[in-house]
């Protein structure tokens, strides 16, 4: 019923704007302004940035199932209505506060934070922003943040996982999963075996570079797995839930990311990017678990840049 009453409203009747009185530049943002409801795309005007923070053009932000969680009221952390869902962007650096000298105007960024950061823009402490070095471009490095820290957090920092052990993912063709198999197979050198719940899933977890897959959709993964690793079972399970008790933890993660992105040895994958307004038919995507990879929402005014990028 929840699937049906967001698919009422995803037309572009939910296009509104909302401008600020006395500012002459504004940006448009994400909004929700009611639990359970599709989201609206508002025009809203910047607030100055204070001495620590740093204002950023946000070019692509990601979608995670912890932003459609927030959005209905079932997330552990519970915003004032109305608020910007988001949690993770890249961008170029707009404007820095005094204090800020770690980055500077031009600069190419991501930011993972709460709330705000599907929108034009984003304001942030500059502690939460990391410069994207040359050779990763703006839509790969939007894939990093979340998907490929929390993996890198759970299996070098928590799991310590070696080479050419056993790793089971749950979800394997979400943005997480396929972080997950990423970094398993080409950064730890060990196997995988990813599950998913469809044919079409467990072949993208295939090509991605797991050794074995079980769609859990046409029967038990306990006895899936029975047959591929016997009585021993697998040395590391990774189940990509996620939720906010990982946030801070994932910025000990997101360094060894960007790293891992520019020396080649990880490959985000994007499932799909949309336009800001139609946010609310990659929630659904995510709602009807029919996503694969990390779904981008992207303000279309940067669309030409996107362009010229991709052929650098």
């Amino acid at each position: 019923m929840q699937t049906a009453a967001w698919a009422r409203y995803l037309s572009r009747s939910w296009l509104c704007r909302r401008a600020w009185p006395g500012c002459s530049r504004h940006y448009r943002a994400v909004l929700c302004s009611e639990l359970k409801q599709p989201l609206a795309i508002e025009e809203v005007a910047p607030r100055p940035v204070g001495p620590h923070e740093v204002r950023v053009d946000v070019h692509f932000s990601g979608v995670n199932f912890a932003d459609i969680l927030v959005c209905r009221g079932q997330y552990q952390e519970k915003p004032r209505l109305p608020f910007i869902p988001g949690v993770e962007f890249s961008g170029i650096v707009l404007e820095t506060g005094r204090d800020v000298h770690t980055v500077k105007e031009g600069d190419r960024v991501i930011g993972l934070r709460r709330l705000n950061c599907m929108a034009g823009e984003c304001i942030i402490d500059h502690k939460a922003l990391w410069q994207i070095p040359e050779g990763i471009s703006l839509r790969e490095a939007a894939v990093l943040p979340a998907s490929y820290s929390t993996a890198i957090l759970a299996l070098e920092h928590r799991a310590r996982t070696q080479p050419g052990e056993t790793v089971l993912v749950t979800a394997a063709a979400g943005a997480t999963g396929l972080a997950v198999i990423d970094v398993v197979t080409n950064v730890l050198q060990a196997k995988v075996i990813a599950a998913a719940g469809s044919e079409e899933k467990c072949k993208l977890a295939m090509q991605k570079g797991a050794q074995f897959s079980v769609n859990y959709s046409q029967g038990s993964l306990k006895e899936a797995l029975g047959k591929l690793v016997g009585s021993r079972g697998v040395d590391v399970a990774i189940d990509t839930v996620g939720g906010d008790v990982f946030l801070e933890a994932l910025r000990r993660a997101l360094s060894s990311a960007i790293q891992y992105c520019l020396e080649g040895r990880i490959h985000p994958y994007i499932g799909a990017v949309f336009k800001l307004e139609e946010v609310n038919d990659a929630f659904l995507h995510v709602i009807n678990r029919t996503s694969m990879g990390k779904l981008l929402p992207q303000d279309v005014s940067h669309s030409a840049l996107h362009q010229q990028e991709q052929h650098v």
